[in-house]
């Protein structure tokens, strides 16, 4: 539409749709582009989704792309970044950089991997670690910890996806690893699945949980869990009340800021739907993006 399409290679990951959502929409279980962006500030956004893309699957009809306008890393508060340019080998889920006070900064999951990228996320200060929050991300890890120079932590629940791991999350007891930074196990999706929740104000959830702009709401993707939805319940009835923060920000799933105060209503709303869920079988199609 108006120089720009959706190739065949979409794989209906929603990303594209969280930075542009007035301008791509889902069709037939597709990314399509809607229209085309009316001022400056939409064509931001449209080259957002461009650039972040797992597939690259949006592009205008002359093929090319301008460079210029890719945006990433890209600010979304003071203290947190999205690294954009998502990978097919964590099937396009979103990484982030989070900005510590020492002017340091940690990597939670990881983009695709490419050293022109990796140089762009240490220009404003150095990696110090890279937290993955279960198995489905790890496929860059070892890499991009190697290049910054950084230590890599997963939980031993998902091991064995990163099993040159420095730093091994055990049990399911919260941990905190930095000031200001905790690791709270939260088996279910994975055995090893965990998110890491910072200054009581960033929620980094992994795949446990998102924010669905279909139905306003935190939800969990039922559809799509590999270990225990029951499990995963238990988890958040573990530790729900232990959990504060403004900013859900998921690995699947869309990104979400309110009040700490509405987020903890919200969560404790979503652990009792949990505790109503029931296994059923993997279909990514009915996940409510």
């Amino acid at each position: 539409m108006d120089g720009w399409y959706v190739d065949d290679r979409c794989t209906n990951c929603d990303v594209a749709r969280q930075f542009a959502p007035e301008l791509i929409g889902e069709v037939d279980g597709k990314s399509r582009i809607l229209r085309r962006p009316a001022d400056e500030a939409e064509n931001r956004r449209l080259h957002a989704a461009v650039f972040a893309c797992q597939t690259r699957s949006i592009r205008p009809v002359t093929g090319r792309v301008d460079r210029s306008l890719d945006p990433f890393p890209l600010a979304l508060d003071d203290g947190v970044l999205i690294c954009g340019h998502n990978s097919t080998h964590t099937a396009g889920a979103n990484a982030y950089l989070l900005l510590r006070p020492s002017g340091t900064r940690m990597m939670i999951d990881t983009p695709r991997w490419s050293r022109e990228l990796a140089g762009r996320y240490t220009a404003g200060g150095p990696v110090t670690d890279v937290l993955l929050t279960h198995r489905d991300h790890a496929a860059h890890g070892r890499r991009y910890a190697d290049h910054f120079g950084a230590r890599l932590w997963i939980h031993e629940g998902d091991l064995d996806a990163a099993p040159d791991a420095d730093r091994v999350i055990r049990g399911l007891e919260p941990v905190e690893i930095a000031e200001g930074v905790t690791v709270h196990p939260l088996p279910g999706h994975t055995r090893g699945s965990v998110l890491y929740l910072a200054d009581d104000r960033y929620c980094f959830s992994g795949d446990s949980f998102y924010w669905s702009r279909t139905t306003g709401d935190l939800e969990v993707a039922d559809s799509v869990t590999w270990h225990s939805i029951e499990e995963l319940a238990a988890s958040l009835a573990r530790t729900a009340d232990r959990l504060r923060f403004e900013w859900v920000l998921p690995g699947h799933g869309d990104r979400r800021r309110l009040p700490a105060d509405e987020m903890s209503r919200r969560l404790r709303a979503l652990t009792e739907r949990a505790r109503l869920l029931r296994p059923r079988p993997v279909d990514f199609t009915a996940v409510r993006w």
